[in-house]
């Protein structure tokens, strides 16, 4: 009964707003205090993160994001997107989704699409004759659209926390991230059609001069997946030289980037870092209590004894990991609730692999899904519009997108074809 009040108590600290880490290090602590195990266990989980080498690509990879983010990348990226789209029935809208996709894969950070790409694309659509609630409603939900797309920083912490090959997550990513991609983008065309949205006419020179402008941009996820699946190099050593890349290309090549703003770019996306690293740690130092104190064992006779069949567990999955990723950061949800939901997959005969993609699939929703979606939170401020509104608006992608999860949940093909 006292640890059950610890940790309600600690739950509650959450809810006031006390940063993640220290709730969990806090709770962590006292669980093994009270176990009598020695709280070195924390130390010795957080050196044994620290020198797994895949890990050096989560600040590398971040790094690069962030100064694509501070770059003309965005605006080029939107350009060509135009160029080849925008003749299209509803080609501005898909241009967007596309953009946010590609744009969210690069950075990996939840939430930095709405803030970096909204103040372009909202007053572009409206000028486009798309609705408010339609633009804003595609904007919000697609602000983690893109997730399941290498090099995805949560595909990699899942990869560290599940310890599985972070090449094979890469590639099962991509159908069921497309899948997102395509269902979302069929019915912008058909909004587009039903409500009368012009469209542009092609031009051949404003692809080429797009093309052109983004030339040094454009081959940098194929020199990234190219590089990694060839076996060329490893995940670690791509991230480097994406980053130093990215670098080499916006700072002397393009210029949008002058060298004394580099400093407040590591900065920022450092600090993020900084976050996902002690969210790791302290995650992990609980992870070696619930796995000492066989939490996820007595929690998987639980289930067996409540479930039997495979299909009702994915069910009941999905909607835990919808209220998930409503309630608690990406990062932390993978720390926290992956090491626990693991072995209970397992034993239903769920692919690793493939449990990864339904986690990812389902926090990427949740990111979106009312009253407490966090990317409904940041479209209200960088918008400027009320949170019901954005709820409204929202409804409908989160329809289509809860569509695609229940796909890519009971059609396990789409996430292991690739790596069969």
């Amino acid at each position: 009964m006292t640890t059950l009040l610890i940790v309600i108590f600690f739950l509650a600290l959450l809810l006031i707003g006390v940063p993640i880490f220290v709730v969990i290090a806090g709770l962590t602590i006292y669980l093994l205090f009270s176990s009598q195990i020695d709280i070195s266990a924390i130390i010795i989980e957080m050196h044994r993160m620290a020198t797994t080498p895949v890990l050096v690509a989560i600040p590398l990879f971040t790094f690069a994001g962030y100064l694509l983010s501070a770059s003309g990348a965005p605006q080029r990226l939107i350009r060509l997107s135009n160029a080849i789209l925008g003749w299209m029935p509803g080609g501005l809208s898909v241009i967007a989704l596309v953009t946010c996709a590609v744009f969210t894969a690069l950075t990996g950070a939840t939430g930095l699409t709405i803030i970096a790409l909204g103040g372009i694309l909202l007053p572009a659509m409206m000028r486009g004759r798309y609705s408010e609630v339609f633009s804003l409603g595609l904007l919000t939900t697609s602000g983690t659209l893109g997730l399941l797309f290498p090099p995805s920083l949560p595909l990699i912490i899942y990869a560290i926390v599940a310890k599985v090959r972070i090449d094979q997550l890469f590639i099962a990513g991509l159908l069921p991230g497309l899948l997102l991609v395509v269902l979302l983008s069929a019915f912008c065309v058909y909004k587009s059609v039903r409500t009368d949205v012009p469209k542009t006419k092609f031009q051949l020179k404003e692809l080429v001069t797009a093309t052109r402008e983004i030339l040094w941009e454009l081959p940098l996820p194929f020199v990234v997946l190219g590089g990694i699946y060839s076996g060329y190099f490893a995940v670690s050593e791509a991230a480097a030289i994406t980053a130093v890349y990215v670098l080499f290309a916006e700072v002397v090549i393009y210029r949008d980037i002058h060298i004394r703003e580099l400093p407040e770019i590591m900065k920022k996306s450092m600090l993020l870092v900084g976050g996902i690293l002690l969210i790791l740690g302290a995650a992990m130092g609980l992870t070696n209590y619930l796995v000492d104190a066989e939490i996820p064992m007595r929690l998987l006779d639980f289930v067996k004894a409540n479930i039997e069949s495979r299909i009702i567990f994915l069910v009941v999955l999905n909607i835990f990991l919808l209220v998930v990723g409503c309630t608690m950061g990406i990062f932390s949800a993978l720390v926290v609730v992956v090491p626990l939901l693991a072995p209970i997959a397992k034993a239903y005969g769920i692919d690793p692999i493939h449990l990864g993609i339904i986690f990812l699939a389902n926090l990427e929703i949740g990111a979106s899904i009312p009253p407490l979606g966090i990317n409904l939170f940041i479209a209200s401020m960088r918008f400027e519009k009320p949170i019901l509104r954005l709820y409204l608006a929202s409804l409908p992608f989160i329809a289509i997108l809860l569509l695609a999860l229940a796909i890519i949940t009971y059609v396990p093909w789409l996430s292991l074809a690739l790596i069969d």
